[in-house]
């Protein structure tokens, strides 16, 4: 029974890691529709090549920050026989899992800072996320390390809770993004010199529905799979995330007047919010959660957009930050056993872990990305801007025979 018990749980987060990889290409496909053409191939190669380099920094340095576990032993130590490893390859499972989490982190980025980010210094920024400072407060709040929780308990009576990550994930990869996005300053043609908006539209809302389908789907892999154990699997989990996902989007689709782009970015942004309680709230609480999420996105984007001018292109941190910090927040309110949640959290545990991981990755974001503006650049020339990151970057479009004259 131990082994089946153990075979099972492998197996269960196995496609938990499936399902959580395929959201990649949610975030790649959201990003083609989201910018221009000459961008796209851009967008799919930087998603990919992000999960490469991902997944070697986590693999080598970020899960032993997090975990205290390395993987430099035998193979047959690390598949079950040595101390600290759990039978049946479990432990190299989980690594899988939690791997296509911190990938997350520059593929949030990525909608960011589209269309005029160089290649090889982001390549550089994902290493250093990935490998030290995304793991760093992984490892204070699912790691149990460097005392945080132990710190947030006495403090304010219980530990800080994040299930699936609106914190841990979504708000520091939309805080990150945050200081990049600065530190690039806005496309060329954005905004005129009166301050005037120039829209740029959309070039394929196909792709950028398919994107948010290929997302909402695989979350609640992301969602429900985060209990990593058969036992723990909850339907409570993937109805809360349900029905975040349509209190999100409804509201997005009303206060952003049927927008697509806000009716397909509403859903994810309950689905944000609703990572970190989803495993204590009731269903209307998690429904509250999302359309007070789908709210927050549609209103913060176009007002950072519109009136502070930042040119956040798919508005990764309306999204991820703000959404994914309203999550922590929402946890400690439609958590609590008066709202019919199951209990067990602290308002203030939620308030104060939520800005603590909010403000490493807003302070961390302008650190890396101004270290390389100052040493190797992070923007692409005026001409190669023109031009596009296709072209200028990887020498193909994304419609090659129309370049030619002969599509």
């Amino acid at each position: 029974m131990e082994e089946l018990k153990s075979g099972s749980d492998v197996f269960f987060v196995l496609i938990g890691a499936i399902l959580v990889f395929a959201m990649h290409a949610g975030f790649a496909f959201l990003e083609v529709g989201t910018v221009r053409k000459k961008n796209q191939v851009n967008a799919l190669v930087k998603i990919i090549t992000d999960f490469a380099v991902s997944t070697l920094a986590y693999f080598f340095i970020g899960y032993s920050v997090a975990y205290g576990v390395s993987f430099f032993a035998s193979a047959s130590d690390i598949s079950g026989g040595g101390a600290g490893f759990e039978s049946n390859g479990f432990t190299l499972v989980k690594f899988f899992f939690l791997m296509t989490f911190a990938a997350a982190i520059p593929a949030i980025i990525s909608g960011g800072i589209a269309e005029r980010a160089k290649f090889n210094p982001q390549l550089a920024a994902s290493a250093v996320f990935v490998g030290l400072i995304y793991p760093l407060f992984e490892g204070m709040v699912w790691g149990s390390r460097f005392g945080f929780q132990d710190f947030m308990t006495d403090m304010f009576g219980a530990p800080f809770h994040d299930f699936a990550g609106s914190v841990v994930v979504h708000a520091m990869g939309g805080w990150l993004a945050l200081g990049a996005v600065i530190m690039l300053g806005a496309r060329r043609g954005r905004y005129r010199a009166d301050g005037t908006v120039i829209g740029i539209p959309p070039s394929n809302i196909p792709f950028l529905a398919l994107g948010s389908w290929i997302l909402c789907i695989g979350w609640f892999g992301f969602n429900v799979m985060s209990a990593q154990e058969v036992s723990g699997a909850s339907g409570l989990v993937a109805v809360n995330s349900l029905l975040a996902m349509v209190g999100g989007l409804l509201a997005a689709s009303l206060v952003g007047r049927n927008d697509p782009g806000f009716v397909h970015n509403g859903a994810l942004a309950g689905l944000v919010a609703i990572c970190a309680g989803s495993n204590i709230m009731h269903p209307l609480g998690a429904l509250a959660t999302g359309i007070i999420a789908g709210v927050i996105f549609v209103k913060s984007f176009l007002y950072i957009q519109n009136k502070l001018k930042v040119d956040d292109v798919l508005g990764v941190w309306p999204l991820h930050g703000l959404c994914g910090l309203w999550g922590g927040i929402a946890a400690g309110i439609f958590g609590m056993e008066s709202l019919w949640g199951l209990g067990g959290v602290s308002f203030m545990s939620q308030l104060v872990g939520s800005f603590i991981g909010a403000g490493i990755g807003c302070l961390f974001g302008f650190v890396i990305y101004g270290i390389l503006k100052k040493t190797v650049g992070i923007r692409l020339s005026e001409e190669e801007e023109f031009i596009g990151a296709d072209l200028t970057i990887h020498k193909i479009s994304a419609y090659p025979e129309d370049d030619h004259g002969r599509g």
